[in-house]
């Protein structure tokens, strides 16, 4: 629909709501059921219409809905419709749970004669009529009274989270071969607690502590950090009303999951002779109240009571999870932000969680509407052990022979050993996508592990397209045997149609037709199904493909589609059409998966047209252009040292960032940054504080070296930089090169694990520390040097362990700072002050 459509859509339903109203009398009880026929305005002690009024109205309703005249026979049987609701047995509660079809026949039952004489098209018209009618007056019934709202409400919430449960209470687990469910398991058997972090001085903390408390939130994190996960535990929590402590503020909430990817109509394409598509379509910004639930396509929306959304937004009730602002194409993302903006100010007292990749969008993108900015971090180490040790958990729910039990443990540990002294595989397990397909690749190759992430790619697919039901001796339940290739260029068809539209969603549809369109050029698979059978294929046994609503298809992860899509652009040679797109921040994992992919002449000619200067250009875009090319470098298996060269000359002088903000978006470029970054002997303070902030943004023990090189700066802002980015490298390494030589004045050293308290007791303790993760009273007892500590900032939540009287162990402490969480603590020592944070 466009916009003017739309809007004249919106005018109709207007006016045939205000004419509706007219026909029932403006008082009446609201609080208990009541009879139809007690409220018309055309009967009774209260009469205000007459039969004439009736036609009126008909005429008028005729018009607002078909936006023409209609035959006066159409507009008298219309009438003598109306006129029926006085004589109908029904009051308002159960002509409302009727719904609008059956309330319509119940109308056509009270007035049998009302179409009398009509011609066969006219007949069909008024029963059009009479039905669209009947949906208005069931709204307006809803809407006027407090007491049938109410039940209606709650019925239909109850059902609501029924379905919320089902379609989010499950993740998928590559490589684990369940009976049932090849590739999902229970969310709350697969969850793993995540870390968030921000700018402002506070240590990293569990997600759900860090949302605690908070109503509006921006949550950033990379491809695979996991944030549709927490989006889907917060959803799955809350409707269940199983809730962790922190998050109790939470229980009676609505969820409304909006995946920003759905926030759109079904795109028109048209194709040339060459195949390629070309979109041109319509897209709708963020979708009000009332159409939530149909925007996400719930297949219930139809359901939900007149206006119960805005009910729920109004009282303040709602849970609103918009997850991915980066899955809108950029011209958009200013539409998505004003919405963002206008509907917590007209709805106030909503919880708000907003997720992005970091690239996607500015920093104090919404600030301005007091929206709190976290990042998912990097898994730790504990992280990434806890991860390895999961998925090895659930891997063996599916195992009952004592072998292959004794087998998969001695992969966990070996695969655990790996991860901590190899540095490649440390560097690639920073997220739970990554560390999933470690695990199962890990497994699926009996303990062999491909090195680089083009490697790692290339034998996941292998794993999940052929590997997988070949090993396992499983025939092809549907008949259709396709060997890896067929079905990878299958797939990177649906992936480029994406990728050329700027969707990260198809319709099912379009999908049957896009693969019927290249079946012929892909011999071995025409020959076995047309492309709905295909299609069906792809869909079941790949592991790669799902249907998130009915009708829709997508990968079943970004990265995958951005991995296919950058083999497809390579084997058509388009490099022009990367080039063209590369300003474009949801084309970067495209294009640095493209660089690893192309030949060493197709790398120097990409990576030259990145650098190159173009008419129009915006300045931005320039530069972010010319750090793709940086980011590319790593990626490069083989390449003109020329080329090299020329990449390192260009950049050099981007890599001396002007503002925390360019300081940050510099960490995404990777180690590469490490080699370009100026030495820092010669800057001022506030600009080794930006080199500080980039260079601790890339999570690899590399970054160490340079750092080094700033740990005696006697600036607070520079030592804080480096003592909070501890757990982002080797504890004892870190501790040695850098915790060691921090002037400790004024400074909080954080701890996050055993490992760090540990180690920061080999150095003599610290007389500020800042505790980030859960320890036990005896564990912080035996850890912190008692003779020294002075100031303790308990960071995490406390839980029902508020009893703080084991802080008498350290004489010297003299400030003890808490989260408001953990306020009502007890057994404080004598002369130790507390200090609450706020949210």
């Amino acid at each position: 629909m466009d916009p003017a459509a739309a809007a004249a859509a919106s005018t109709a339903a207007t006016a045939t709501d205000a004419l509706v109203q007219e026909l029932f009398v403006a008082d009446g009880p609201v609080d208990r059921p009541v009879r139809l026929a007690s409220l018309v305005a055309f009967q009774g002690d209260h009469r205000t219409l007459t039969e004439r009024d009736l036609t009126r109205i008909a005429a008028a309703l005729v018009e607002a809905e078909l936006r023409r005249t209609a035959h006066p026979g159409v507009i008298g049987a219309l009438a003598r419709t109306l006129h029926s609701l006085g004589t109908i047995d029904l009051d308002d509660v159960r002509a409302v749970r009727l719904g609008p079809e059956a309330f319509a026949r119940h109308l056509a039952v009270a007035a049998p004669d009302a179409g009398e004489g009509l011609a066969p098209d006219e007949a069909r018209l008024h029963a059009t009529l009479r039905e669209a009618v009947a949906a208005h007056i069931l709204r307006f019934l809803t809407l006027r009274s407090r007491f049938l709202a109410a039940a209606e409400d709650a019925a239909f919430e109850e059902r609501y989270a029924q379905d919320i449960v089902a379609a989010h209470d499950h993740l998928t687990i590559y490589g684990i071969d369940l009976a049932h469910s090849p590739d999902s398991w229970p969310l709350d058997a697969a969850y793993l607690s995540l870390e968030t972090e921000t700018d402002g001085g506070s240590p990293s903390a569990p997600a759900e502590q860090a949302l605690a408390g908070r109503e509006r939130v921006l949550l950033w994190g990379v491809a695979g950090a996991g944030k549709t996960t927490l989006v889907q535990r917060l959803a799955v929590s809350v409707a269940r009303g199983d809730l962790p402590a922190p998050l109790e503020g939470l229980r009676g909430r609505v969820p409304f999951v909006l995946p920003v990817r759905r926030f759109r109509h079904d795109s028109n394409s048209n194709h040339d002779n060459n195949g390629n598509s070309h979109h041109d379509s319509h897209r709708n910004g963020f979708p009000e109240p009332d159409a939530f639930l149909s925007a996400v396509r719930y297949p219930h929306a139809a359901a939900q009571p007149p206006g119960w959304a805005e009910r729920v937004l109004s009282d303040g009730r709602g849970l609103l999870l918009v997850d991915g602002v980066d899955e809108a194409p950029e011209q958009e993302r200013e539409r998505l932000r004003e919405a963002l903006r206008e509907l917590p100010a007209r709805y106030p007292g909503n919880v708000w969680l907003v997720t992005s990749r970091p690239s996607a969008v500015r920093e104090n993108w919404l600030a301005s509407e007091r929206f709190t900015e976290l990042k998912l971090s990097p898994l730790s180490r504990d992280g990434v052990t806890a991860f390895i040790r999961c998925w090895h958990e659930a891997a063996r729910q599916d195992i009952t022979d004592r072998a292959d039990l004794d087998r998969l443990s001695g992969y966990e540990e070996t695969l655990l050993d790996a991860v901590r002294i190899t540095r490649e595989l440390g560097r690639l397990a920073t997220n739970p996508l990554m560390c999933g397909l470690l695990c199962a690749l890990h497994r699926d190759r009996r303990g062999y592990l491909p090195r680089g992430r083009k490697a790692l790619y290339d034998a996941a697919l292998s794993m999940l397209l052929e590997r997988r039901d070949r090993e396992r001796a499983m025939l092809p339940p549907d008949g259709i045997d396709l060997p890896q290739e067929p079905k990878i260029q299958l797939l990177q068809k649906l992936a480029h149609w994406m990728l050329v539209n700027g969707r990260s969603e198809m319709d099912r549809a379009t999908a049957v037709e896009t693969l019927g369109r290249h079946l012929p050029a892909i011999p071995h698979a025409a020959r076995q199904g047309g492309p709905e059978e295909i299609y069906r294929h792809l869909l079941n046994r790949t592991g790669l493909l799902r249907e998130p609503t009915p009708g829709s298809v997508d990968f079943v992860h970004r990265t995958f589609q951005d991995y296919l899509s950058a083999r497809a652009v390579v084997e058509r040679h388009d490099f022009d059409f990367l080039i063209d797109h590369a300003h474009l921040d949801d084309w970067e994992e495209v294009i640095r998966m493209s660089v690893a992919l192309a030949r060493p002449d197709e790398c120097g000619y990409l990576l030259e047209g990145l650098l190159a200067a173009r008419k129009d250009a915006r300045p931005v875009h320039a530069r972010h252009r010319k750090l793709l090319a940086a980011a590319c470098l790593e990626h490069a298996t083989e390449l003109d040292p020329e080329v090299r060269s020329r990449v390192h000359r260009y950049t050099r002088d981007l890599v001396r960032p002007t503002s925390l903000e360019a300081a940050r978006a510099l960490g995404w470029i990777g180690p590469i940054v490490l080699e370009m970054l100026p030495d820092p002997s010669g800057v001022s303070d506030e600009e080794a504080h930006r080199l500080a902030v980039t260079a601790t943004s890339i999570a690899d023990d590399r970054a160490i070296d340079y750092l080094v090189r700033l740990r005696d700066r006697a600036s607070w802002a520079v030592r804080a930089q480096l003592a909070g980015a501890w757990r982002r490298y080797d504890t004892d390494r870190y501790a040695d090169e850098i915790i060691a030589h921090l002037d400790a004045r004024e400074l909080d050293f954080p701890v996050s694990d055993l490992e760090e308290l540990r180690a920061l007791r080999r150095l003599g303790g610290r007389p500020c520390v800042q505790i980030a993760g859960a320890f036990t009273p005896e564990q912080l007892t035996e850890g912190l040097v008692a003779e020294r500590l002075a100031e303790l900032w308990l960071a995490y939540d406390l839980g029902e362990d508020l009893d703080l009287s084991w802080l008498a162990a350290f004489p010297r402490l003299h400030t003890l700072r808490l989260s408001h969480r953990n306020a009502e603590v007890t057994g404080v020592p004598e002369g130790v002050q507390v200090i609450v944070t706020g949210a």
